[in-house]
């Protein structure tokens, strides 16, 4: 599947299609924290992560994410990716340590993803 770039809102059900495509129920995405912009449809996080350095993002700001757009809300995004374990930032884990980044993070999502 083609890693789209997006900088603008997108549809939950084009973001459902798009997982449905690709893995059945969920799609992985890259986020840049810094400059607002979120790769997805990557087979890997790097292979989206990849894509937003080429488009100018910073490796410190990016994180790896998966969304299961036809879950509940609460249930919807999973902080689960290689490309987050940075000890040298203080993330030793494949999830995101720190509880205001994830907040960040699942604002951006919300401001992002639209019904």
């Amino acid at each position: 599947m083609e890693i789209k770039l997006l900088r603008s809102p997108i549809a939950w059900t084009e973001v459902s299609a798009m997982a449905k495509a690709q893995f059945g129920d969920m799609i992985k995405a890259a986020v840049d924290v810094e400059r607002g912009i979120m790769a997805l449809g990557g087979e890997l996080h790097a292979d989206e992560e990849a894509a937003l350095l080429e488009d100018g993002s910073s490796q410190e700001n990016i994180w790896g994410i998966n969304i299961y757009p036809d879950k509940p809300a609460a249930e919807r995004l999973e902080f689960d990716s290689m490309i987050n374990v940075r000890p040298s930032h203080n993330n030793h884990s494949r999830g995101v340590e720190d509880p205001s980044l994830r907040a960040r993070i699942e604002g951006f999502i919300e401001r992002m993803i639209r019904p």
